[in-house]
């Protein structure tokens, strides 16, 4: 059973996707004012299915084809429709499919996230809305390998950090090796007492409770989703300082902040962090500036020359 602090939440109510395929009904609804483009769905339809190879899915490539793709009745058993219900679609004379129909039909062509929402919308239904998951578009790797002079991470809307520059890592430490709560910035803020103590004892209160708002706000966004239920049950029962800062319901999502650190070699450094958030708007990419009037910037750049070498502990 949930502890006191998810019981009686929204955790049941209808949410995104578990993965960027399988759709809740009240995720993607149709719109009783638009009207399914069928003469559009049966043309994608086609242009896809013929753009697959049989080994592109798992198939044999079986006897020669005199058409190229896949067969229809190959890619209606991949969706699990039947032959007949997806040869009418693609005939442009079958029902209105349901968003967990396009959203299978989808996965079979192997479409991409924006060839899956325009599925949806071809078909009179609204795509959900996106999420990149743990997924780190490329296009944002290359922005972050050029910020080398401060510390930078992208963070899931959980907190996990999915990738830091060196500088973070000489800052705070590396990261574990395996993705997971041991990355997670919450699970280990009210977990992790060495991790806390990398902060001055007197700012801890106030980053607790800048944690939980911010969860709270991704509960607010997606709390049916499993990954949320599982780590708010999870610090709750961990930490009675986080159900207890639950229970207050504050809601913040954290665009801004100020932290300090306390470095083994260089002292106390003070950053302004920065949140600048993705058009998924589930990662997050922390830039942590000096703050001025202090002796932050001077401290930022010693440590790109000391690096981490071992001067964090390891973690449990």
């Amino acid at each position: 059973m949930a502890p006191p602090c998810v019981a009686g939440s929204a955790a049941g109510r209808a949410g995104l996707s578990r993965d960027r395929w399988t759709l809740d009904e009240s995720a993607a609804r149709g719109d009783p004012g638009v009207v399914i483009d069928r003469a559009g769905l049966a043309d994608f339809l086609r242009r896809r299915r013929e753009l697959l190879r049989p080994a592109d899915v798992g198939l044999p490539p079986g006897v020669r084809r005199r058409t190229p793709g896949l067969r229809r009745e190959e890619d209606a058993a991949l969706a699990g429709v039947s032959a007949d219900y997806y040869t009418r679609l693609e005939q442009a004379r079958g029902p209105h499919p349901s968003a967990s129909v396009v959203a299978a039909i989808a996965r079979a062509l192997r479409c991409e996230v924006d060839e899956r929402d325009h599925l949806l919308h071809l078909a009179g239904l609204t795509p959900p809305p996106r999420r990149a998951g743990r997924h780190v578009p490329p296009g944002l790797l290359r922005l972050v390998d050029h910020l080398t002079d401060v510390p930078v991470l992208v963070l899931s809307d959980l907190t996990e950090v999915l990738w830091q520059n060196r500088l973070a890592d000489a800052l705070s430490g590396p990261l574990a090796p395996e993705p997971g709560r041991a990355n997670n910035a919450a699970w280990r803020w009210f977990t992790d007492a060495a991790h806390r103590e990398l902060c001055p004892a007197e700012d801890r209160a106030r980053l607790s409770a800048s944690h939980v708002r911010d969860l709270r706000a991704v509960w607010s966004r997606r709390g049916g989703d499993a990954d949320v239920t599982a780590l708010v049950t999870d610090l709750c029962a961990a930490s009675a300082e986080f159900a207890a800062l639950w229970e207050r319901h504050e809601v913040a999502e954290r665009r801004a902040d100020h932290k300090r650190f306390h470095h083994p070699e260089v002292g106390l450094i003070a950053v302004t962090c920065e949140v600048l958030l993705t058009p998924e708007s589930d990662l997050a990419l922390l830039v942590l500036f000096p703050t001025e009037g202090t002796d932050a910037r001077e401290k930022l750049d010693l440590l790109r020359v000391i690096g981490t070498q071992d001067l964090h502990p390891a973690r449990p």
